[in-house]
């Protein structure tokens, strides 16, 4: 049958957008000065990874880098981040890479590659005794006029290009102190170091992730019994863990509205008379895998968002290495509860209810209702966002570049011994 009957039932093509602050960064002052002023926030595949592989690759050949430093669960097997990291060591930087080789399925792989950073002089480390290590962080030390600046990327989704274009992921690069601070932290726990006295912002498995997510939940179902605003918010791909779902039916007892999107196996039963009547949980289902793991909480209208590599599962918890780490800019957390939650909590193409029984149902559409469909609208937000920032870069260029249109000075007026000033672009221009 000719490929352009089933044309209808295919995908369109998508390229992944770079970030529109990302574009047109010249040098490496301009691009990390950029994370400096803001955080960034990536929203895969429809913001490319190609931008997280550059900051690698500038961290690797910037004379003011220092140290890099980086954990890899999974990545490709001609891997670009892999690379970069072998020429920083070459070039006298001090490069770490904490290597997981229990990862199911690469596991030869990730040997073979392990041996070749080893041979270029990275110093690789192959993770804690008796854990696996699923965090997902890359610690950048640059040296920053006679002071060390640390930059940080922290993200739900492995170190590989080839699933960055398939799954959907979250991933943050920053400068800010206090989540540089905690990245150091975290490796020097990975490299045999102890552990920190104190975290600042990130909470780390097994050293208090399953007590916090539980701390969360018991949190907003006292806010409930307090006549609070109270709502929890998660996108995950397993909710397993008893303790985590036994506070979620007591948190649903205590009047909290509970959304929960979950791509695989979900242990807890919705909509349980007396037990969960307040808890929906629905799947997305559709071209990209959901990957993503956030939580939401409404914290009495201080709404936090949080973001991590764990699952609620007992392993997630107990037996790996983990990350959750809060959105502490306002526009990043609001733009992750339209673009990510709300998008997906709305999905009636691709969505699917967990019923009471244990099965699953199409979410209804009501006649009334746009079709939506979360992942094609992330694709179109993405697109929007891109088209604006080349008609903003257009406009730009008008204003800095026009030919100018004055007339002559008259004859025997002096010309001016040097241009007038232009006006200094704006980063976020």
């Amino acid at each position: 049958m000719p490929s352009t009957e089933l044309r209808e039932l295919r995908d369109e093509p998508f390229q992944p957008q770079t970030h529109p602050l990302m574009k047109e960064l010249v040098d490496n002052d301009e691009f990390f000065g950029l994370l400096k002023e803001r955080d960034i926030l990536l929203h895969q595949p429809y913001d490319s990874f190609d931008t997280v592989v550059e900051f690698v690759q500038r961290a690797a050949d910037d004379p003011q880098v220092l140290a890099i430093k980086q954990t890899l669960y999974r990545t490709s097997g001609d891997s670009p981040i892999v690379r970069a990291l072998a020429r920083a060591a070459e070039q006298g930087k001090q490069v770490t890479a904490i290597v997981e080789l229990k990862a199911r399925f690469d596991e030869e792989s990730n040997i073979l590659w392990a041996q070749r950073l080893e041979a270029s002089g990275v110093h690789v480390v192959y993770g804690v005794i008796g854990l696996k290590t699923h965090a997902k962080a890359c610690l950048v030390v640059r040296r920053e006029g006679g002071r060390l600046v640390r930059y940080v990327h922290l993200s739900t989704g492995n170190y590989n290009p080839s699933t960055a274009r398939t799954y959907t992921d979250l991933s943050l690069l920053t400068a800010r102190p206090e989540l540089g601070e905690d990245a150091g932290s975290i490796f020097n726990l990975l490299t045999g170091y102890s552990a920190p006295k104190r975290w600042n912002a990130v909470i780390c498995a097994p050293l208090g992730l399953h007590e916090a997510v539980l701390g969360l939940i018991e949190r907003e179902a006292r806010h409930a019994r307090e006549g609070k605003p109270a709502q929890i918010i998660a996108k995950l791909n397993a909710v397993v863990d008893t303790d985590v779902i036994k506070a979620l039916y007591r948190a649903s007892q205590a009047g909290v509205k509970i959304d929960l999107i979950v791509r695989g196996i979900c242990c807890l039963r919705p909509g349980v008379k007396g037990i969960s009547e307040n808890i929906r949980v629905r799947a997305i289902v559709d071209r990209f895998l959901e990957h993503a793991r956030v939580l939401e909480v409404a914290n009495d209208g201080k709404r936090e968002i949080y973001v991590s590599s764990a699952d609620w599962m007992p392993r997630n918890f107990h037996r790996r290495i983990e990350l959750m780490f809060p959105i502490l800019d306002d526009v990043l957390r609001q733009r992750i509860h339209d673009e990510v939650l709300m998008t997906a909590l709305g999905d009636n193409v691709k969505g699917w209810f967990l019923r009471e029984g244990g099965t699953y149902e199409r979410v209804p559409r009501a006649p009334e209702r746009e079709p939506l469909r979360s992942q094609q609208r992330c694709i179109d937000l993405a697109r929007e966002r891109s088209r604006a920032a080349e008609v903003q870069m257009t406009r730009v260029g008008r204003l800095f570049f026009a030919p100018t249109t004055s007339p002559a000075p008259p004859a025997g007026v002096p010309l001016a011994k040097t241009p007038p000033k232009r006006a200094k672009r704006r980063r976020d221009d």
